[in-house]
């Protein structure tokens, strides 16, 4: 109800702006202590997958809470789980503004952010300061001016500093906003770098006496043969999971729409079929073997529970919580508490 009186102030404004104030406001709320007032309180059904104990199916996909700011904010919210980041070794600034456009006849955003983000330095003092104990993300990625023969340093980099605050860690191979990055979900590039940072997990596992999974982020933008190669390589070298999926550069039901010409990553309700093939030929590819976590489009209950069908343990959301607000939440947590017919 409160969110749909501020959508429109909120629509009103250049969208980073708009973005920037959301997460502000909510972070004011919760500090008040009314987060309950826009709270999904009802009941849930845990899931258990990667030996972690998610308290519900629903989760906050990266891109929202880049620097791990807003975390007691957003997990207030009900969410089971939380991802932040994409963060990076260094700090950047990422693209040039305006780098966010919203599509609303079409359910639709377009951004091209470019892993804007504080460095990981930043976002592990400001995990240090959360009060969350719950399941929470860490998404990583390279340095825009780090070349990609040595992007697998990047990552490296960023897992030994986010393993001990993290429950599980996405690696970001497939965002088309940092260039020639899409390349290391090639099969030589993706095996080479999902074999170093397997033994990096391995050896922090050891020296933590914890074990964090890795999972790898995916784009939607992918054909048959590569989707088999990416299933090959997840099993080959036993990575914990998988996220399907990331933005699309296609413009297919946004064409002669304003704005559709931008260049980026388009996301929200065009998105939606996509994702959920490739969840599909991905629970195929991998028979149960590797947990998928479905993303990409999800605007409704039903679309949450199409990516489930279709093969994902868990589901995360982002465009649909701009436009819709935390209402998205509760009726998607509601759908799938609901017994089954």
């Amino acid at each position: 109800m409160l969110y749909s009186l501020a959508r429109p102030f909120l629509f009103g404004m250049d969208p980073e702006t708009a973005h920037e104030l959301a997460l502000a406001s909510l972070k004011l709320i919760e500090r008040t202590g009314m987060a309950s007032m826009l709270a999904h309180t009802g009941p849930a059904h845990g899931v258990k997958l990667m030996g972690l104990e998610f308290p519900n199916a629903l989760g906050l996909a990266a891109g929202l809470d880049k620097n791990g700011e807003y975390i007691d904010a957003l997990a207030a919210m009900g969410f089971g789980f939380v991802e932040v980041g994409t963060v990076t070794p260094r700090p950047q600034p990422g693209n040039p503004k305006p780098r966010m456009f919203r599509l609303p006849e079409a359910g639709a955003l377009i951004n091209r952010l470019g892993f804007n983000n504080q460095g990981v330095e930043q976002l592990i003092a400001n995990l240090a300061r959360t009060r969350y104990r719950g399941i929470l993300g860490s998404n990583i990625g390279k340095n825009f001016d780090t070349p990609i023969a040595r992007a697998a340093d990047d990552y490296e980099f960023c897992l030994a500093k986010v393993y001990a605050h993290a429950s599980y860690v996405a690696l970001n191979v497939s965002s088309p906003n940092t260039r020639d990055l899409r390349q290391l979900q090639g099969a030589d590039e993706l095996g080479a770098l999902a074999g170093k940072l397997k033994t990096e997990q391995l050896r922090l596992a050891d020296a933590y006496g914890r074990y964090v999974p890795l999972v790898l982020k995916i784009a939607p933008d992918l054909d048959d043969a590569a989707l088999a190669a990416i299933a090959k390589c997840l099993l080959k070298h036993r990575l914990d999971g998988v996220i399907a999926t990331n933005t699309t550069v296609s413009r297919s039901g946004v064409s002669g729409l304003r704005h559709a010409g931008e260049g980026g990553g388009l996301s929200g309700a065009p998105l939606c079929e996509l994702s959920t093939g490739v969840i599909r030929k991905l629970a195929q590819l991998l028979e149960g073997r590797i947990p998928i976590i479905g993303v990409g489009g999800i605007m409704s209950a039903a679309d949450a529970r199409a990516k489930l069908d279709a093969g994902a343990s868990l589901v995360q959301i982002y465009t649909g919580f701009i436009y819709r607000g935390p209402q998205l939440i509760g009726e998607i947590l509601r759908a799938l508490s609901a017994p089954g017919p």
